[in-house]
């Protein structure tokens, strides 16, 4: 068992104000070791919920969704329950990469990952989209359904192999009310190039979106209608390198609403910085990415292969948060991202209304860090990639993150953090 000693170490490295999870075992005997996609958002009831993806380890079959309630605005919160996926022991009911959306009369939609046995790319990215629903705020939950996805050309021909795909982020009210979300498609090995250096980190892969039609119309969920759109020939696409200018590597989509109701999305490569790219039209189509700066003739913004998620704080002011490093990191490389994905900086956005890139970042601020301390499962890891949330409530802006895909915490961005005039 882990050691009281090493609890309060390690769960302080990053000077959390909350603390949501810590894993029972540090060599993964109790097979909670693994917790990431980290999202919490709001109850219709005034409590705090999360869902998370829980496992042994990152991609090992006993992957599960599992889902928690803080009532005292996340001092506290429940135990995780499994809400899909198969019991810690058990294999071959693999769940990955839940998201939550609530309808207005207060529904709990959560959909996700579900492997079935085929894998084309990696074994926790291949499946069908399931989902459930709640209508006691995650008392009880309906039993599984799954949402028909259309099929697309970076999928594999074979139809009895489903696709590669992972939301990441919240789906959230951005375009005409209803729910949109970005997501990273992976290109199967039998459509795709391959990059001149083979790792998973240069698998091709592209971004897309989803709007939700019906949500608040409390659908079973196979009844849920989804629009794509930048699919097939029209996805977001980055360049992963000039010997290779028609290989993507585009992940990880990020998005908030501008005050003109344009949408900006960041999102991450493998360049060594974040790329961004603009809707004019609640989603529907997007500019061609470019390079993320700090302004328009200001210095690019670093970043390995990693989350670099945006957040709105304000009707004009984002946050930011990225590695200020473009892979290499003390003795490390670009595709070194175990080591690479620290430390986490800071920057606010303010929206500039006349600019090509509309949203300008202050200087990087110092955020977080973990020392590099490895802990977990087998070797463990030392990573802070960001695969994060962050909620507004009750007058707090908080990051909810994972540390090392082990802890599960929170911080609040304070003001105090970045100067009055940048937030």
């Amino acid at each position: 068992m882990l050691k009281r000693t090493k609890i309060q170490t390690e769960v302080k490295r990053t000077k959390p104000d909350y603390v949501v999870y810590i894993p029972k075992s540090l060599d993964g005997s109790t097979k909670d070791t693994g917790n990431e996609h980290f999202l919490v958002f709001d109850g219709h009831d005034g409590s705090l919920l999360a869902v998370w993806t829980q496992s042994t380890f990152e991609g090992l079959e006993n992957q599960r969704i599992v889902f928690v309630r803080s009532d005292d605005h996340g001092s506290s919160w429940t135990e995780p329950k499994i809400i899909a996926g198969s019991l810690p022991t058990e294999t071959g009911g693999m769940a990955s990469w839940g998201f939550p959306m609530i309808s207005k009369s207060g529904r709990i939609y959560v959909l996700y990952n579900k492997h079935i046995g085929i894998n084309d790319i990696f074994t926790h990215t291949t499946g069908l989209m399931a989902g459930i629903y709640s209508d006691d705020v995650g008392k009880t939950w309906s039993k599984p359904e799954i949402i028909n996805m259309p099929r697309s050309i970076y999928d594999n021909p074979d139809p009895s192999i489903p696709a590669n795909w992972i939301v990441w982020q919240k789906p959230t009210r951005l375009s005409g009310d209803k729910y949109f979300v970005g997501f990273t498609r992976w290109v199967s090995p039998s459509v795709r190039r391959e990059a001149p250096i083979l790792s998973w980190a240069t698998a091709e892969s592209v971004v897309e979106f989803m709007r939700f039609e019906n949500i608040d119309n409390d659908p079973l969920v196979k009844d849920i209608r989804i629009s794509y759109f930048a699919n097939d020939e029209h996805a977001i696409r980055v360049s992963w390198h000039h010997e290779a200018p028609e290989h993507s590597v585009a992940q990880e989509p990020s998005i908030v609403q501008l005050p003109d109701n344009r949408l900006f999305c960041v999102l991450r490569t493998t360049t060594g910085n974040p790329y961004y790219t603009i809707s004019n039209d609640s989603g529907m189509t997007w500019t061609k990415t470019e390079i993320l700066k700090y302004a328009d003739t200001g210095k690019p913004v670093l970043h390995p292969l990693s989350p670099c998620p945006i957040y709105r704080i304000s009707e004009d002011k984002y946050v930011i948060f990225y590695h200020n490093n473009d892979g290499h990191f003390e003795q490390w490389g670009p595709f070194d991202t175990d080591w690479n994905r620290r430390p986490v900086y800071i920057s606010a956005g303010t929206y500039k209304a006349n600019a090509k890139q509309p949203v300008w970042f202050s200087e990087p601020k110092f955020f977080m860090d973990n020392e590099g301390v490895v802990i977990g499962h087998k070797n463990g890891r030392c990573d802070l990639a960001l695969y994060s949330s962050f909620t507004n409530s009750y007058g707090k802006n908080i990051l909810w993150y994972p540390d090392r895909k082990f802890f599960l915490l929170g911080r609040e961005i304070k003001k105090n953090l970045l100067s009055l005039e940048e937030l």
